[in-house]
This record gives structure tokens, C-alpha cells and sequence, in this order.
């Protein structure tokens, strides 16, 4: 990930390793989940760390934009299901304590200061992939960008504010199908319908993203600010209101044997056989 900045200010590194990188430089913090090997799928200490980076822009006066980005060919590709599917009997609770941490994330975005743009290539899935995408208030996407919702592809619920975001910004009916479907939305519906802000060829992705965020890094930031909490509480901020039974019907959820079955079979990539149990 580069973005042609390199020319305007020097860049200072907040958090130089682990799950989740953070650093500054020109009013922009660049926020970038970091297992490009795992396809940034979350494990408990990427979302604790994605936290923690979160709040570390809550507190900096000298951010006016995040950039929320993945390393590597994909932005997020969900939860690490091989680790959720290791837990066993013990998932409910594991669940239960990853879904807080990305819960709390997913709102801390929304009640960011700065205003957040997803940078988005690759897949976008699962509460953490779309739910962050669903968080962000502007969304540059690659043409070859894929969006997938995949919570009851393994006998779950959406989770990190989906049940909410999802249909505020495409309607009920769509955010419906895209639920309860999972089917792979593409780039260009997703900008048909409202998920994302803008697309662009693959190789225009930073540029098109770091130009966004120096125009509004030129803003005012109170103004800015301010515009970004009117609109996230004129969508009724039923997000945060929902976080508490999206929680717990996740962590319900995930100690049925349709979830156990559902883990497996996409790690077998195989079909589901669903019993209702």
C-alpha cells in the first residue's frame, strides 16, 4: 500500500507492528489491519489491537482523516473461521469476546472525530470485512473489489453494527437478500447501491483514496466533525442500540450444531447440510 505522499510529509510511526499498523503524517492516519497471509482475518488480537489503534486516533488532535485499510490482495475477509472452528463447545464464549471487541471498534469508528475512508480492494466479508466498510463514512473501492455478508453461511447473525448500517445505506430489501443470501455483491453494484463511495481501476486505488483524504484533510475539522455526527445520529443511531442483541444472539448462535457444521463446511469447501439444531 503506498500513497504518493512521500513527497509532502514525513510519515510518523504510531504502531510499527503486530495485527494492526497505525501512522501519520500530513493530518492523515493510515490504519491498516496487518495478516495479509490470513487475509486479515480477525483473531482476537487483531481486533483487540484494532481497538487500541482506534482509540489511539480518538486521542491524537493531529489526525483530520483515518484511512482504514488491509495489507495484501484483501481488505478483510471476515472472522479466521479455522480458529473459531478450534474452539469447539467453547465458541459461544470465545464469540461472545470477539464480537465485543469488534463491536466496540465498529463504534468507535462511528464516533470518530475524523471522518473514516474505507480503502477497499480484494474481498470485504463477514462482520468484520463488511461491518467495517458499513462503519467507514466514505468508501473507495477497486473495480475488483467483493462484498459478501457470510453470518448465517455458518449459522450465525450479523454482527459490528450490520443488522443496522447494512440497510441504512442500501434499504431493507437489498440489505435483506445480501443477508440472508450471502452472495458475492461486486464493485460496481455495490457503488449502484450505496455501499461504497466511489470505485476505481485497481491501480488508481491509492491515489484516488489519498486524494480524497487530503482534500478533507484541508477541511475544517470541527465542522467536519460535527456533519459526521449529525448524519450518523439522523441514521437513528440504532447502531449502537443494537450492538448488545446482536451480541448475544451471535454468541447464541454460534453454540448451535448448524454453526459447528457451517464452520466446517467452509473449511472443507463443501456445502452445508443445515438441521435446525
Amino acid at each position: 500500500m503506498t500513497d504518493d505522499m512521500a513527497n509532502e510529509a514525513p510519515r510518523k510511526t504510531l504502531i510499527g507492528e503486530g495485527p494492526v499498523l497505525l501512522d501519520l503524517a500530513g493530518g492523515i492516519a493510515r490504519l491498516r489491519l496487518n495478516r495479509p497471509d490470513a487475509s486479515n482475518g480477525v483473531s482476537i488480537a487483531l481486533l483487540k489491537a484494532l481497538y487500541e489503534a482506534v482509540m489511539a486516533c480518538h486521542g491524537n488532535p493531529d489526525i483530520r482523516v483515518v484511512v482504514l485499510a488491509g495489507e495484501g490482495p484483501n481488505f478483510c475477509a471476515g472472522g479466521d473461521v479455522r480458529e473459531f472452528a478450534s474452539k469447539g463447545e467453547a465458541l459461544p464464549d470465545f464469540l461472545r469476546q470477539a464480537t465485543s471487541y469488534l463491536q466496540i471498534a465498529a463504534a468507535a469508528l462511528i464516533r470518530l472525530e475524523a471522518p473514516v475512508i474505507a480503502r477497499v480492494q480484494g474481498f470485504a466479508a463477514g462482520g468484520a470485512g463488511l461491518g467495517l466498510v458499513c462503519a467507514a463514512d466514505l468508501v473507495v473501492a477497486a473495480d475488483t473489489a467483493r462484498f459478501m455478508a457470510g453470518a448465517t453461511r455458518v449459522g450465525m447473525a450479523p454482527d459490528a453494527g450490520v443488522s443496522v448500517t447494512l440497510q441504512r445505506l442500501v434499504g431493507f430489501r437489498r440489505a435483506a437478500e445480501i443477508l440472508f443470501t450471502n452472495r458475492i455483491v461486486g464493485a460496481e453494484e455495490a457503488l449502484a447501491i450505496g455501499l461504497v463511495s466511489h470505485v476505481v481501476p485497481e491501480a488508481e486505488l491509492d491515489g484516488r483514496t489519498f486524494a480524497l483524504a487530503r482534500e478533507l484533510a484541508a477541511g475544517a475539522p470541527r465542522a467536519l466533525a460535527a456533519t459526521k455526527r449529525l448524519l450518523w445520529n439522523g441514521v437513528g443511531l440504532g447502531v449502537e442500540a443494537c450492538l448488545p442483541e446482536e451480541a448475544r444472539t451471535v454468541s447464541e448462535l454460534s453454540g448451535t450444531a448448524d454453526a459447528r457444521e457451517g464452520l466446517a463446511a467452509v473449511i472443507g469447501r463443501r456445502p452445508p447440510l443445515f438441521t435446525g439444531r
